[in-house]
């Protein structure tokens, strides 16, 4: 497996910094957050005011590759924030991804809202038919993240929507953190529910908190080694299923400062899998 990083979980760092930090901690490959909203100045947030974001333009796009990849790190994918049902955007985000050798871009199902799951389901099926076809005229694979309040929070549902398609073109993107939110199934069962389709895998952590005045408990996100998923479980079924994809980090906590917090991520994940030793792009 190749160890990468989910550039939205750097928000402090733009991404000359993160392209820097990401090559001294070890890790293969950036997994770029691409959106117009580009965090500053103030506190950085994950997804308010995140400063490592890539904007969605051919320039940017281009100088990030080139910059990645100068630095011995390969771009494993464009992680841009496209709704259901826009083809277009797709496309756009094709052309960038097939012009610099991006070999996928993330989407995401519809969120789950007062249209109903039927109709939501239908609409996004259709709009992934379209996708695929897209994505084997690019040759850019499309990687459906499963995401907690979508209409796809579990393997099962995801199966469901794209199943049907060829796994080199449209993917799914196995999120263990978001499991721990919604949609969790054994974790064995869900990657032989994927086969061919488990394209790409986001690690992250999650536990239960309740208020201090008590009623409804609501997810937190934990550190890598403290939550309720059990990752070094999940990179062994991982190993055990032939899976020799990425791993990208997806570490929403902060408990740790953003350097240390990558250092400990990567020596944690590499403690319980054999991951590919980074390899400059020179040799």
């Amino acid at each position: 497996m190749k160890l990468g990083v989910y550039s939205a979980c750097l928000p402090s760092l733009v991404p000359p910094e993160a392209i820097d930090a990401a090559a001294a901690a070890g890790y293969a490959g950036i997994e770029w957050r691409v959106a117009s909203d580009i965090g500053s100045s103030g506190h950085p947030h994950f997804l308010t005011n995140n400063r490592c974001t890539v904007a969605p333009d051919s320039r940017s796009v281009a100088d990030i590759c080139t910059r990645t990849r100068a630095a011995d790190l390969e771009v494993v994918a464009l992680s841009p924030y496209i709704d259901s049902g826009d083809v277009a955007g797709v496309e756009e985000m094709m052309r960038f991804a097939r012009a610099n050798s991006v070999p996928s871009i993330r989407l995401r199902a519809p969120w789950m809202d007062d249209r109903g799951f039927h109709r939501l389901f239908a609409e996004a099926r259709e709009f992934f038919d379209h996708v695929s076809t897209l994505a084997g005229h690019y040759g850019v694979r499309a990687l459906l993240e499963i995401h907690q309040r979508s209409i796809c929070p579990s393997v099962s549902l995801a199966h469901q929507l794209v199943g049907h398609l060829p796994p080199d073109r449209v993917g799914v993107i196995y999120d263990v953190g978001n499991l721990v939110v919604e949609g969790y199934e054994d974790h064995r069962m869900a990657l032989q529910i994927l086969g061919d389709h488990l394209s790409h895998v986001h690690v992250k952590n999650a536990h239960y908190v309740r208020p201090a005045g008590g009623g409804v408990w609501t997810h937190r996100w934990s550190p890598m080694d403290d939550g309720v998923a059990d990752i070094p479980r999940v990179l062994r079924l991982l190993t055990e299923a032939g899976y020799r994809g990425w791993v990208s980090v997806e570490d929403f906590s902060d408990s740790r400062p953003v350097h240390e917090r990558l250092r400990f991520n990567a020596q944690f994940l590499r403690q319980h899998a054999d991951f590919e030793t980074p390899v400059p792009q020179s040799l």
